[in-house]
């Protein structure tokens, strides 16, 4: 039977120079470590001994992202399947998982709530099963589908909102990996009906970017696959109203650290505002400075091409704030016309001449 990996095992049989296990399977964090190695052509160091001098590694940034060569889809049962089990698949399956229990352990999602996908090809993607927990998944719970949501391999049914994903990545190629969750503070804007203001904190004008609003579609639906796939080919995060939020990215790690930071600037904002002294913004040619940072990332942004004056929205944002309503004036009362007035005197002065003669 194979096994995994941990980085902790595996940096200690390099170390002293064992090979691995035949049929040993590694943890992303695992192969994170043997990528590092490789990428930066250094050996692996021996424990520090004696005050000696050792090599140091060049620093590097991980990249997880999944590359294909174009068309090299596999076509026939036979090649799909093995695709579907090759190595670099079952790490992907791993690395799933991984970000699924993330998710669940930041109450992202609940019961059987949320999905995710990684484009693994012209027209494959890996995606989660429907009706499993995200907390608890396991590599052979994934599965294997085309862009238009036909099931190719696994033993579990795919998610039932797969095609939202898709409808992303048919139109944003660098959309390679999509998270859908519940995050309570996002999705309560998404509830709510509520703009998030912008220009408050830098690192989500960088990460996030210009946060899209998907008008409410039922989900699994073809029509919501359209209404997010056109908001998301320009947003990197979308509400997704009376749902939850979607963010898309360069590889699944990517687009579950956009999930991260949207709630917790939702969160942050809520609480600001809560405050009672308003929210500060930075200005315009601020904002523009950080757009220009997002840019120079490779991540896209609808709002490269707009005047400084245009960056940043400028109501007031006041959560719970429920203006008391001014009661309407009563109408004024018509005057009286002259004729009835004096007809009404004439009268008065009637009783009052009978009430003297009666004493």
């Amino acid at each position: 039977m194979s096994q995994f990996l941990t980085a902790r095992e595996v940096e200690a049989l390099v170390r002293s120079g064992q090979p691995l296990p035949e049929g040993a399977k590694l943890t992303p964090s695992a192969r994170d470590f043997l990528d590092d190695q490789k990428r930066n052509r250094q050996p692996v160091l021996a424990p520090f001994a004696g005050g000696k001098k050792t090599a140091q590694a060049e620093p590097s940034i991980p990249d997880y992202e999944f590359r294909w060569q174009p068309g090299s889809d596999p076509k026939t049962p036979a090649d799909i399947e093995r695709f579907f089990h090759s190595k670099p698949v079952e790490e992907l399956k791993l690395r799933i998982c991984d970000m699924g229990r993330r998710l669940w352990q930041r109450d992202y999602t609940d019961g059987n709530g949320g999905n995710i996908t990684i484009r693994v090809g012209d027209n494959l993607a890996l995606c989660t099963p429907t009706l499993i927990c995200k907390g608890f998944m396991q590599p052979e719970d994934m599965c294997l589908v085309d862009l238009d949501g036909n099931q190719l391999a696994g033993t579990r049914v795919r998610t039932s909102e797969a095609k939202t994903h898709f409808g992303i990545m048919k139109r944003q190629p660098k959309a390679k990996a999509c998270v859908h969750a519940h995050p309570p503070h996002a999705t309560a804007f998404a509830i709510a009906n509520v703009d998030i203001p912008s220009c408050l904190i830098p690192e989500a004008e960088v990460f996030l970017g210009k946060i899209g609003v998907a008008e409410y579609k039922t989900p699994g639906s073809a029509a919501n696959a359209d209404e997010v796939g056109e908001v998301g080919k320009d947003h990197q995060a979308v509400l997704m109203q009376n749902h939850g939020v979607i963010v898309w990215g360069k590889d699944v790690e990517d687009a579950y650290w956009k999930m991260e930071n949207i709630d917790s600037y939702c969160r942050t904002v809520w609480i600001a505002a809560g405050l009672g002294f308003g929210v500060h913004r930075f200005t315009g040619g601020q904002a523009k400075e950080l757009i220009n940072l997002r840019n120079k990332l490779g991540m896209p942004d609808p709002r490269a091409g707009l005047k400084e004056c245009e960056l940043c929205d400028t109501n007031d944002f006041r959560p719970g704030a429920v203006c008391e309503a001014t009661a309407p004036a009563s109408p004024a009362e018509p005057a009286p016309a002259p004729e009835i007035e004096a007809l009404v005197q004439k009268i008065t002065e009637e009783i009052l001449k009978r009430l003297q003669v009666a004493k």
